[in-house]
């Protein structure tokens, strides 16, 4: 195991877009695990939590806006995953949020 100056002087070293990136798949991948789209049916997911995959999305679509501009070619397949999170989120509620009103859209605009 290194030790924490090692671990500075490690991320020291990845440019900031790397760091913005990974964090972005981090939130994506755990968001797609609460909305339950690792198992066969997302429904019946041992793992669907809407309310965790609201605070996921909502922490990637701020992530996202505000750091669109230094993304670069990374933006749009970001922006793409974050949208069907958006929609599947939609689609995985009961009682669907009203447009505008899902998660993150405050930052991104309605996604229908």
């Amino acid at each position: 195991m290194s030790n924490p100056s090692e671990t500075v002087r490690e991320l020291a070293e990845i440019p900031a877009v790397e760091v913005i990136s990974r964090a972005a798949v981090m939130l994506m991948s755990s968001a797609a695990e609460k909305l339950g789209l690792a198992d066969d049916d997302p429904q019946a997911s041992p793992h669907l939590d809407l309310d965790e995959a609201r605070r996921l999305i909502t922490a990637l679509a701020g992530l996202i806006t505000a750091s669109v501009e230094y993304l670069g070619p990374h933006a749009g397949p970001l922006r793409e995953g974050l949208q069907a999170l958006q929609r599947a989120f939609r689609e995985s509620s009961a009682h669907p949020d009203a447009p505008g009103t899902g998660p993150g859209e405050k930052y991104t605009g309605p996604v229908y």
